[in-house]
């Protein structure tokens, strides 16, 4: 363990932790890993400046590294001069977003989590056959304002059970569903869920959860150490729907104490005894360590596993189709028109992860 840095952590000076628990899951997930490579690699292809619509993902360390690649974020397209690239953030955008930026834009790739397209699909469908739609999620959230703006004459949001309430003007024989914002806590939706259910005991459920599966793994993790320590760090800006769920699992799990940091330098300096780390879904894994040295625990680290992850999802279609459209003009230019290795460069993508791209743009 390195020497404790009080450097990077001047607030670190009362610090006595004897040790610290790591949960596992934690950091980047599925979405997050195709999100970042995906700019990555658009950084690579293209000068500056790249554009996004909003943050790539919810995390300012992440967010301020392509900043100073060149990565320009965006809230309105119209910010986008024509003609320049642009990525679409991994919290889905509304369609008639989509389709302004494809006319407005030379390239555009969606870098969209496919759990969050999901959800779309299913509101598409379910107001397509006539059904109100209760969506669980939070008001002003981008995943929340994408996926409603799929079908917003026939989605309600709802933030807590005073909103179910307010629907007592459906007539009885409305078929009425319930989806949900995909970084909520699991407790936050199931008391909203049975809140619905009592109201509308013909309620329409997925078959399988809006929930992602990243999030619900971490909030697991979280649970198994949150009893055994005097306090817990939630790495992840607060800007994170599923970070901030972090925290409200920590404290519900009997936490005497949950602290959200996005770095070291935000670390209190009167923690003590046993200290659980956990990360948010966007938050890098060099943020994990920062922060595990910063606590310098005298007693070493405890890993508490609960699952592996081993998904993966793969790079957007239409950057796929640009990069081997690249490969194949210079293969041809160098007079290798039947080059193999050529034809698909994210090929190997799944064996190389964000954290790594991240470092190796910034090197």
């Amino acid at each position: 363990m390195p020497d404790h840095p009080r450097s990077a952590a001047g607030n670190l000076g009362a610090v006595s932790v004897d040790r610290v628990l790591l949960a596992e899951p934690r950091g980047f997930c599925a979405g997050v890993e195709k999100a970042i490579k995906a700019l990555a690699w658009m950084v690579r292809v293209f000068e500056p400046p790249v554009y996004c619509y909003h943050e790539i993902v919810h995390n300012q360390l992440v967010v301020e590294e392509f900043r100073s690649l060149g990565v320009i974020f965006v809230d309105d397209i119209t910010e986008v001069p024509p003609g320049a690239p642009l990525m679409l953030s991994a919290h889905g955008t509304a369609p008639a977003v989509v389709e302004q930026a494809r006319e407005r834009a030379a390239l555009v790739i969606d870098a969209v989590c496919p759990l969050v397209t999901k959800v779309h699909h299913e509101l598409k469908i379910r107001s397509r056959k006539g059904y109100q739609v209760l969506y669980v999620g939070h008001s002003g959230h981008e995943e929340a304002v994408g996926t409603m703006a799929v079908a917003p004459e026939a989605v309600h949001l709802i933030e807590d059970e005073s909103d179910i309430d307010a629907l007592g003007e459906l007539p009885p024989d409305t078929p009425v569903a319930l989806l949900a914002q995909t970084t909520l806590s699991h407790d936050e939706w199931r008391g909203l869920m049975e809140a619905a259910l009592e109201r509308f005991p013909q309620l329409w459920l997925p078959g399988r959860s809006d929930l992602c599966f990243a999030t619900t793994n971490r909030q697991a993790a979280l649970r198994e150490i949150a009893h055994r320590v005097d306090s817990v760090i939630v790495i992840g800006s607060a800007n994170s729907s599923n970070t901030v769920a972090l925290e409200k699992v920590a404290t519900a799990s009997g936490c005497p104490r949950v602290i959200r940091v996005d770095g070291p330098a935000e670390i209190p300096g009167d923690l003590f005894g046993t200290v659980g780390v956990t990360a948010g879904a966007s938050a890098p894994e060099q943020l994990v360590e920062q922060v595990v040295a910063a606590l310098a625990p005298t007693g070493g680290v405890e890993l508490v596993h609960v699952t592996t992850e081993d998904e993966y999802f793969p790079p957007p279609p239409e950057l796929r189709e640009l990069l081997r459209a690249l490969a194949a003009t210079v293969s041809l230019l160098a007079g290798r028109p039947d080059d193999a290795t050529a034809k698909d460069p994210a090929a190997s993508d799944r064996e190389v992860s964000a954290a790594e791209v991240l470092d190796a743009l910034a090197s």
